[in-house]
């Protein structure tokens, strides 16, 4: 419960404890088919008022030591219909093909330049993949090209709630 009574409006995974390595099988390390697979995500309790949800996955300990920290978007998925409540593993690059609620969303570029999930590979391990879900009062208007960076610029005052995940690569 938040400290107010109320409950906290929260972002999960059945497969990532908070705080915990991060799958081998949603890395670019992964083996065949078992590799980049976007991660199962659930999420709890909405803000009241919220119209559309937002996911921004960045690993926040980009790029190596002795460098400047800029974090590297490894997911953007917008126009989340409050209505659904998680994402399925594998979700990525199959929103049309899932129909209903889910062709509502769309889903950025990375900093690969690629729409969708591209997970970690990295040179040393022991980065943090930050999964942050935005609750928002209105949809997101973004044109063809969804990026984090439009899509930060467009929730601000938008913003009715933010939860965050926390896995270790």
């Amino acid at each position: 419960m938040a400290s107010d009574g109320s409950q906290e409006f929260k972002l999960v995974s059945p497969t990532i404890t908070n705080e915990a390595r991060l799958p081998r099988h949603y890395t670019d390390e992964g083996q065949g088919a078992k590799k980049n697979i976007s991660p199962p995500l659930e999420w709890y309790n909405l803000p009241e008022g919220t119209k559309t949800l937002a996911i921004v996955v960045e690993d926040i300990d980009a790029p190596e030591p002795n460098e400047p920290l800029v974090p590297w978007t490894h997911w953007v998925v917008v126009n989340i219909p409050p209505t659904v409540k998680g994402l399925p593993e594998g979700f990525s690059g199959k929103e049309e093909e899932m129909g209903g609620e889910y062709s509502k969303m769309k889903e950025g570029n990375n900093d690969w330049k690629q729409p969708g999930w591209r997970g970690p590979r990295l040179p040393n391990h022991g980065h943090r993949l930050q999964f942050k879900l935005y609750a928002l009062d209105d949809e997101l208007h973004l044109g063809n090209k969804v990026t984090k960076e439009k899509t930060l610029d467009a929730i601000e005052g938008h913003v009715l709630g933010e939860s965050t995940l926390m896995a270790i690569y």
